[in-house]
């Protein structure tokens, strides 16, 4: 296969950076980032790429539709995979409308800038040209009380605005496709964990937390179901996608892992008591500080994918279990305590001012 330069939004984010990291250190494409670098964008995250001449970086917002032409004019990308999005669903609950403009204007002026530079390639790097975009399972809303896995025909019932938000960047997706012959693919992922993940999500909250004796909130009385997927793996499973998968499909990737949030949340109290053995000044055990706190509003209770799709027609699995990956995960943040350290006190972020794109 011919070496491709692949154009990745949101590359500085969690998800993003793990992708950006697997094909510099995988693969022999190059890698082109543009990224806007709000608050869970961390150009710490790709320091173990950033002197690599596979990689460039553009600090541009995808709703930005001249930044992003440009970006297209001047690394002339045969592949995009976006992933630029805003994540969090409580900030979506406290302020909806980044969401609608980040995840569905900017999807569309993605599109749009990508289809519009499509039509001028010639007729090999056109037929090959693809635009792949990362979504998530909550926009099939909540299984609870069934046995069922989301699978890629399920019906989309988004709750939270964000999960709403995603659910409209997928149709637009699938509208290009429909409409003009644009080469989509679409993939939901279920619930990533894995370093250099923002402290605000689960896993990284309760382990920072938990090693600073700070309470560990679980919400309602911590019975939602998520199935677990570390990101790494995650990673593995774009890459192939997008150089494997087939335009107009939908490959739904997750972990086998559906464990209760609890359960997620004493399984790392349970790996720090072995980790990290000496606490702080007053904790007894890590499970100690467990603090039920109210649930959030419209919270579904359970998702749960069914990646067989991939796994079948492509030969992925997912390589870490629940276990190992969150040994991994833990281990992680107890030796980068730098990294974190300057997320959380904001220091990461001051390196933006007068930042230069390469």
């Amino acid at each position: 296969m011919a070496l491709k330069r692949i154009l990745i939004t949101g590359g500085a984010g969690f998800i993003g950076s793990a992708l950006v990291r697997y094909i510099i250190s995988e693969t022999q494409d190059s890698v082109v980032v543009i990224d806007k670098l709000t608050y869970a964008g961390n150009l710490e995250s790709l320091a173990l790429v950033a002197d690599n001449e596979r990689y460039a970086f553009e600090q541009v917002d995808i709703c930005d539709r001249a930044g992003v032409d440009a970006v297209f004019a001047r690394y002339q990308p045969d592949i995009v995979m976006h992933l630029a999005a805003e994540s969090h669903v409580d900030r979506s609950i406290d302020g909806p409308a980044a969401f609608i403009e980040t995840n569905m204007v900017g999807t569309y002026t993605m599109l749009e800038a990508a289809r519009q530079y499509w039509t001028k390639l010639d007729a090999d790097r056109k037929q090959a040209f693809r635009f792949h975009h990362i979504s998530t399972d909550e926009v099939y809303g909540d299984l609870h009380g069934t046995d069922d896995l989301f699978t890629e025909t399920t019906p989309y019932a988004p709750s939270s605005p964000y999960s709403a938000s995603k659910a409209g960047s997928d149709h637009l997706v699938r509208a290009w496709l429909r409409t003009y012959g644009f080469p989509t693919i679409v993939t939901n992922c279920s619930n990533n964990y894995g370093p250099y993940h923002f402290p605000e999500k689960l896993v990284p909250l309760i382990i920072l937390n938990a090693i600073s004796a700070k309470p560990l909130p679980v919400y309602g009385n911590g019975a939602q179901i998520r199935d677990w997927l570390f990101v790494e793996d995650h990673a593995r499973a774009l890459y192939l996608v997008v150089t494997r998968g087939v335009p107009g499909e939908t490959y739904n990737i997750g972990g086998h892992n559906e464990r209760r949030n609890i359960d997620v949340v004493k399984t790392i109290c349970e790996l720090l008591e072995e980790l990290a053995p000496e606490k702080p000044a007053g904790v007894g055990r890590y499970e100690d500080l467990i603090a039920y706190v109210a649930d959030r509003p419209g919270h579904d209770m359970r998702y749960a994918i069914d990646a067989s799709k991939i796994e079948r027609e492509l030969g992925w699995h997912p390589q870490e279990t629940f276990e190992s990956g969150m040994r991994k995960t833990v281990a992680w943040y107890l030796n980068n305590e730098t990294w974190w350290r300057r997320v959380q006190d904001g220091s990461y972020a001051g390196e933006r001012l007068g930042l230069k794109s390469e």
